[in-house]
């Protein structure tokens, strides 16, 4: 199966769909964050491993204790995966802080600023 095929594509789209569910209803750890999400899911094509892309909106220590809490119900969460759907394999789960949303969400604020200092510089040449 190649990486990008459609089979592989329905995959990772219904593992993302089946970890955003047992994230944000099924586990019961205080380590994990209320705001976590699931932003992308790579299935490799041999369904031995899979990448899941999390975003947590909160502190830099909030995000920590929700990987670290992710971690460790890796096996629940594997468990979970493999009940719901059927697959030859069910991957082993690697979870990774992705910062996009966060960067995505910064980026934004400064060009408000910069937005907003050229507005200003132009208020003054007309006052001049």
């Amino acid at each position: 199966m190649r990486k990008n095929s459609v089979k592989n594509s329905r995959i990772n789209g219904e593992v993302q769909r089946v970890l955003a569910e047992v994230i944000r209803g099924e586990i019961k750890d205080p380590r994990i964050a209320p705001m976590t999400s699931v932003v992308d899911v790579e299935v490799a094509p041999d369904l031995k491993t899979c990448r899941a892309y999390i975003s947590v909106l909160g502190s830099e220590e909030e995000a920590a204790a929700t990987l670290e809490g992710l971690k460790s119900a890796e096996g629940f969460i594997r468990g979970r995966l493999a009940k719901e759907i059927n697959l030859r394999n069910t991957p082993e789960i690697h979870f990774i802080m992705d910062q996009s949303i966060a960067y995505g969400v910064n980026m934004s604020h400064k060009i408000d600023m910069v937005m907003a200092d050229q507005r200003a510089k132009k208020g003054e040449e007309e006052d001049a």
